[in-house]
């Protein structure tokens, strides 16, 4: 990759209404593969095959070789209603948490008004990659005062004063950065370009102020591209988060610290 093909930029205002779709969207990709994976797990494989056995074996579907050919097809209705249902039940279950975290990320004060918020600190930004003039992916590293907060603008009562009017919102930095966004279309992740635009904000956020003295994350297995990507950074694990989803898939939180990043650096 030349330098005239791909460049990493800081938002502008354009940029907009691409920032917040691909940040909606990177939070809902968990849920197709929540569905797959839950759907493959031998588990669920062995309660699909039973009950469309049930199903065969009271409706006496069982192959017929004295229809020839078509004969042995006989069975497979029963597996396609029985996966349809199940699908639809992984579905369930699953989607009220994807929802619930996509619409809480697009209300936080960070969406709400990203040029002001990533202006706060000089190792605050949101940077965009691109490739060929092409939106490629976009990252958010926070390293504002109110880095770890949470909260979103609906919580009127939990919001930290410094963010309820984004004319108030002071100036600074913290000695945590959080990595708040993080997406790269699904065609360019092979080619591991991923990890250009995660090298680029660590080092923005440990070079443009000394107060930074770490980084964290939160990742999920479901995101593999983006667990991989970070690991191989050098993070690790300061704690698990929690569970959800039918399996009880895992968040946990990532930390790398600033010690450990320049060992990296220099070798």
């Amino acid at each position: 990759m030349t330098e005239a093909d791909a460049r990493i930029r800081l938002y502008e205002a354009s940029d907009d209404k691409r920032v917040k779709f691909s940040i909606g969207m990177a939070s809902m990709e968990g849920l197709a593969v929540a569905n797959r994976s839950g759907f493959f797990h031998p588990f669920t494989l062995s309660a699909w095959v039973a009950l469309s056995c049930i199903m065969i074996q009271y409706l006496n579907w069982w192959p017929r070789p004295e229809y020839g050919l078509l004969g042995y097809l006989q069975p497979f209705p029963a597996f396609g209603c029985w996966g349809a249902v199940i699908l639809y039940l992984m579905d369930w279950f699953n989607r009220p948490h994807f929802e619930d975290a996509s619409l809480d990320l697009l209300r936080r004060p960070d969406v709400a008004d990203i040029a002001n918020y990533y202006r706060r600190s000089p190792s605050s930004g949101l940077f965009i990659l691109e490739y060929a003039g092409k939106f490629v992916g976009l990252i958010a590293i926070d390293a504002s005062k109110d880095s770890q907060s949470q909260s979103t603008l609906m919580d009127k009562g939990k919001l930290p004063s410094s963010l309820k009017s984004k004319h108030t919102m002071p100036q600074g930095t913290s000695s945590v950065a959080t990595i708040r966004h993080f997406y790269i279309e699904e065609p360019y992740r092979k080619a591991g370009i991923q990890k250009d635009l995660l090298a680029h904000a660590i080092q923005h956020a440990f070079k443009g102020d000394n107060t930074v003295k770490e980084i964290k994350v939160t990742t999920t297995s479901l995101i593999l591209y983006a667990q991989k990507c970070i690991h191989d950074a050098g993070f690790a694990l300061e704690k698990p988060i929690g569970k959800f989803g039918v399996y009880g898939w895992k968040l946990d939180l990532l930390v790398l610290r600033r010690a450990q990043w320049e060992k990296q650096d220099v070798s």
